[in-house]
C-alpha cells in the first residue's frame, strides 16, 4: 500500500471518488494480454489518485483451477501492482445476483428459456442467418412470451431452464469510450434477449459484473477491447436496475502469431516474475503495447521507480 500512496504524489488531482478494478478469472495465470489489462487499469487509477480493487471472477466454477487465484495475486504483487481493500470473489456473492434477478422479475423483464445452442442455430439458419465465427448467436426470441408477467417466487430454481432479459423495442445503446470514442449498438439486432441465469444454475458474467461494479461503486472500468461488445448489454442492465454507468476505457488486445487474441484458450504462456529483471521485462512489454513513451530502460531501476515513471507517462 505504501507504493500506491507514493505514486499519488505530484500527479493529477484525484478524480472525484475514482474507483477502478481488475477482475481476472482464475482459470489460468496471468499472461501478456492480461498483464496489459492489469497494468492499464492500475495506471489509470493511480494517475487519477483513485483506488484499484481486485475481484476474482470465479462464477464459472467448473473452469476455475484451484490455487490459481493465489498465483494471480503473487504475480500482481511481483509486478508492484498492489490493490486497495480486500479481494472479492464472485462465487461468494450469489445472494446479490439473485436479488438483482428478482428485481428484474418484479419489473416483468425476465422470462424462462429452454432453447439449446443447436435449436437457436437451427432457428437462425431457417431465417438464412449465419453466425460469424467467434461471435455469439443472436437470440431469435423463440421462448419469449407474447405478454411478460411476474414469475413465481421460486422461478430461479426452475431446473434446466435459463432466464433471459426481455429487451424493449429499439434498444439502441450509445456511449463514449475514453480510448475509442463514440460507440453504439442495437441490442435487438446484434444480440437479442440475452441470458442472465444459465440452465445449469450459474449466473452469467453480464449480470454479475453489473451488480459487482454497482455494489463496489466502481466509477471507471479499464479492460481489454475483447469486452467492448459486452458494454452495451451492461449499460442496459445498469439502467434497468437503477445503477449509475461507469466510464469505460477499452485497451488494445495482444494478438498471437495467427492474429487471434492471446488468451488461456490459445495456450498463452504465463508471464515470468521469478525475479525483478524478468518482471521488469514483462512490464516493459506491456507498457510498449499500451504505447507509453519515455520510460526508463536502464537495468538498475527498481520496479517501484519504473511504475512511478509509467504512471506519469500514462
Amino acid at each position: 500500500m505504501i507504493l500506491a500512496v507514493s505514486l499519488s504524489k505530484n500527479l493529477l488531482s484525484p478524480a472525484d471518488g475514482y474507483r477502478g478494478r481488475f477482475a481476472p478469472s482464475p482459470t489460468g495465470p496471468l499472461h501478456e494480454g492480461s498483464l496489459v489489462a492489469a497494468l492499464g487499469s492500475w495506471l489509470d487509477a493511480r494517475k487519477n489518485g483513485g483506488q484499484w480493487l481486485l475481484r476474482m471472477e470465479d462464477l464459472d466454477t467448473p473452469r476455475c483451477i484451484p490455487g490459481v487465484d493465489q498465483l494471480i495475486q503473487a504475480q500482481l504483487l511481483a509486478c508492484g501492482l498492489y490493490w486497495d481493500g480486500e479481494i472479492t470473489y464472485q462465487s461468494q456473492r450469489h445472494d446479490l445476483y439473485q436479488r438483482a434477478l428478482e428485481r428484474l422479475n418484479t419489473l416483468k423483464l425476465v422470462y424462462p428459456c429452454n432453447c439449446s445452442r443447436q435449436s437457436i442455430a437451427n432457428a437462425l439458419a431457417q431465417r438464412g442467418i449465419k453466425n460469424p465465427r467467434h461471435q455469439e448467436m443472436i437470440y431469435p426470441g423463440t421462448c419469449r412470451p407474447a405478454e411478460l408477467s411476474v414469475n413465481s417466487p421460486e422461478f430461479i430454481e426452475t431446473p434446466n431452464t435459463a432466464w433471459r432479459i426481455a429487451l424493449p423495442p429499439n434498444c439502441h445503446i450509445e456511449f463514449t469510450d475514453l480510448s475509442l470514442g463514440q460507440q453504439s449498438q442495437d441490442l435487438n439486432t446484434d444480440v437479442g434477449d440475452f441470458v442472465l441465469h444459465r440452465s445449469d444454475g450459474l449466473f452469467t458474467y453480464q449480470l454479475a459484473v453489473v451488480v459487482d461494479d454497482a455494489e463496489q461503486n466502481i466509477t471507471h472500468i479499464v479492460r481489454g477491447e475483447d469486452l467492448l461488445s459486452n458494454t452495451a448489454r451492461q449499460i442496459h442492465l445498469q439502467k434497468m436496475l437503477g445503477y449509475s454507468t461507469p466510464h469505460y476505457r477499452h485497451l488494445p488486445l495482444v494478438l498471437d502469431e495467427y492474429g487471434e487474441k492471446l488468451s488461456k484458450q490459445t495456450l498463452a504462456t504465463q508471464i515470468h516474475t521469478q525475479d525483478e529483471k524478468s518482471t521488469l521485462t514483462e512490464l516493459r512489454k506491456a507498457a510498449k503495447h499500451l504505447r507509453l513513451r519515455g520510460l526508463p530502460d536502464g537495468e538498475n531501476i527498481t520496479i517501484a521507480e519504473w511504475l512511478l515513471a509509467a504512471t506519469h507517462a500514462w
